[in-house]
């Protein structure tokens, strides 16, 4: 993918001038505790350097329309790892992973299972191989492609969305990149009424879920998504 270069930062705008580094580890702690399921040890820390990098790198590369870290908090961070309970199987999939979400904090708690980050956006895929490479996360690979030709080695058993356009039209580009029972995760807003009209034949809504994120007063909903299967 060639080599990194990292931006050019004002030094007005990092660190921020509206949440410090305490006040980060402060709301990151306690809506962690909300959460139904447990973190791994020193997770803490290492969200606190993703949103730190991903300030910075907004500046030049506008990844994000979120500015305050303290508010990537509740609608980056913990608007990502609500989700973590429906992924399923060793291969995920994040397509239109934009500035690397969900898909970075996912994997963060997930170090055992394999995520690929796909987006078209060179300036985004760069941020979230720097970003990769500062967190160490070894589980964790970025694609710069557009999905109609990535062409993986092996298929996935989550495909997951949380920005990349209608839900029928991510069915139709990832159909060819799914495992056997594998599921597809789209994340919305309000309960996606229009969108569950025109679903693909071939495809059934499992079901959807309504998502609490802990420190976010907006509706969140993920509809799983799965292939019919033909009996043989």
């Amino acid at each position: 993918m060639g080599s990194l270069r990292k931006p050019r930062v004002s030094r007005a705008r990092h660190p921020s001038s509206t949440t410090n580094l305490k006040d980060l580890v402060k709301s990151l702690e306690g809506h962690i505790r909300s959460l139904p399921f447990d973190t791994p040890e020193g997770g803490v820390e290492i969200f606190v350097h993703f949103l730190r990098l991903l300030d910075k790198w907004n500046t030049v590369y506008n990844l994000t329309s979120v500015r305050d870290p303290g508010l990537m908090v509740t609608r980056h961070i913990m608007d990502s790892l609500v989700v973590s309970p429906f992924l399923q199987g060793q291969q995920v999939l994040d397509v239109g992973s934009g500035a690397g979400l969900p898909g970075i904090p996912l994997a963060i708690i997930n170090p055992d299972t394999e995520f690929t980050l796909l987006d078209s956006n060179q300036k985004k895929t760069r941020f979230m191989q720097q970003a990769i490479t500062e967190l160490k996360l070894e589980n964790v690979t970025v694609i710069s492609q557009r999905i109609e030709s990535f062409r993986p080695e092996q298929p996935f058993d989550t495909i997951i969305a949380r920005a990349y356009s209608n839900m029928e039209t991510l069915i139709t580009g990832t159909q060819n990149l799914l495992a056997v029972d594998a599921v597809i995760l789209a994340m919305k807003g309000t309960y996606p009424m229009a969108e569950l009209e025109n679903i693909p034949d071939g495809y059934r809504i499992w079901k959807i879920e309504k998502l609490d994120v802990p420190g976010l007063n907006a509706e969140r909903h993920l509809v799983l998504i799965k292939e019919l299967l033909i009996d043989s």
